[in-house]
């Protein structure tokens, strides 16, 4: 995930490098971004994103598992 905050903030899904879903950022709302994982089928990903207060969680469901992602800095 790459999170922009900003007067319009982006979030962008990025798997291998490349951007597989996007949304508006709207104020401290949650947000569901979806997109697809490179496997042979292609597998659904839906990520949650709660911008905040302080640094932004993400829950990354894959087959109807919740799994936490760990925030970096890049």
């Amino acid at each position: 995930m790459n999170i922009r905050i900003g007067h319009r903030g982006v979030i962008e899904l990025m798997v291998d490098g490349k951007e597989t879903g996007r949304a508006q950022l709207n104020g401290k709302r949650p947000v569901i971004v979806s997109g697809e994982l490179p496997t042979d089928p292609p597998r659904p990903v839906s990520v949650r994103i709660a911008p905040g207060p302080g640094v932004p969680r993400c829950t990354a469901v894959i087959d109807g598992e919740d799994i936490p992602m760990s925030p970096r800095a890049f």
